[in-house]
């Protein structure tokens, strides 16, 4: 088995030890870190804001996966954590309407939603991982 570590410069830095990619030469497979909402510069984007930081979490995935030479069609499966049960209808409606943009074709990878205590630091909201098949 070979594995790659890959943090691409299109997102922050990871904000402790671990990394944001492995890549699995055995299977080609991607296991991207959980996903928060951070800019660039390291900064919390929406505090408080639950639909603008799904927008940072999912901006932070598609520049991963860029980064990587994938897209969304290559995930296959996103775990989900969110720290309040009170926002799942808003994740269902924020995510419905952006995964027909990013899936036109219907092909939605399976998703596990976890409801936590909380998360690293208070001011997320959620979180969302993901495993990626590499061509």
């Amino acid at each position: 088995m070979r594995r790659t570590i890959v943090n691409p410069k299109t997102i922050a830095k990871p904000i402790a030890p671990y990394s944001h990619v492995a890549i699995v030469e055995a299977r080609r497979l991607a296991f991207i870190a959980g996903q928060i909402a951070m800019d660039k510069k390291g900064k919390v984007v929406g505090k408080g804001d639950f639909e603008r930081q799904f927008h940072q979490v999912f901006a932070n995935l598609n520049g991963l996966l860029k980064g990587i030479g994938a897209s969304f069609n290559h995930v296959v499966q996103f775990t989900t954590f969110l720290v309040d049960s009170r926002d799942i209808p808003t994740f269902f409606e924020v995510r419905n309407a952006y995964f027909k943009k990013i899936f036109p074709k219907k092909d939605y990878p399976p998703n596990t939603l976890l409801v936590i205590d909380r998360l690293a630091l208070e001011d997320f909201l959620l979180e969302v991982e993901a495993i990626a098949a590499l061509d």
